[in-house]
């Protein structure tokens, strides 16, 4: 009899769960195929897309099984504790997920804003870090990304790695931060160039850089205030 990794082994690369989801992202996935990479193994007598499959069909689909309790999936042969903890913690996730609301999502109209949003992230960093805020076009916080860490540099700190980010979240405006570990947010003449270059290729690209903000020690300069966007 073979074991489950066997099973496994038997699948074409490229159409095992973890490698397709790898190449081709999570929704191109099946719900068993989903279920199976957060079962990671099935039995002696069945793989884990096997076991997904008749976890799926016991409870009637999703529908139901997003209600099953932790004695429910456990009574199923192949599901002990570790497994049906892990399934209600990812349902409990994906219901957490759905309940949220843009209202819950944190507005950006001023510098002060932007600057209470990271100062107490950004600080004590002892590196500068480039981080970038993607907003909504109600100026709500929709994703956060440190693009760079390091000496900022308009050559390291390219325009690609932050508007990247901006077209696969769908932002219509974008802030950027950097911190200064000396605690001084004075701006370098590197600092204005790469708002420059930023402010440009946003222009281009239909993405506008509302600010750039840079952190100190309780303290911050706005860029756009300072007159250098």
């Amino acid at each position: 009899m073979k074991t489950e990794s066997l099973m496994i082994r038997d699948f074409p690369v490229d159409e095992r769960p973890r490698e397709r989801l790898i190449n081709s992202g999570a929704e191109a996935l099946s719900n068993q195929e989903l279920l199976a990479i957060l079962l990671r193994t099935g039995t002696k007598s069945e793989s884990v897309i096997q076991l997904a499959n008749r976890l799926l069909t016991q409870f009637g689909g999703l529908m139901w099984l997003k209600d099953a309790v932790l004695e429910e999936l456990t009574d199923l042969k192949g599901i002990g504790e570790a497994k049906a903890v892990q399934i209600a913690a990812a349902v409990e996730l994906g219901r957490r997920i759905s309940n949220l609301s843009y209202d819950d999502r944190y507005v950006i109209r001023s510098p002060e804003d932007g600057a209470n949003y990271v100062m107490n992230d950004m600080r004590f960093l002892t590196q500068e870090h480039f981080v970038c805020l993607y907003l909504n076009t109600k100026n709500q916080v929709i994703h956060r990304q440190t693009v760079f860490i390091g000496s900022l540099n308009a050559s390291i700190v390219h325009p690609r790695e932050v508007f990247k980010e901006a077209f696969r979240r769908s932002a219509a405006s974008i802030i950027c931060f950097h911190n200064h570990p000396s605690g001084d947010p004075s701006p370098s003449r590197e600092d204005i160039e790469v708002t420059k270059r930023l402010v440009e290729c946003g222009k281009m690209v239909g993405i506008e850089i509302l600010d750039h903000l840079i952190i100190g020690d309780k303290k911050y300069v706005s860029m756009k205030e300072k007159g250098h966007m």
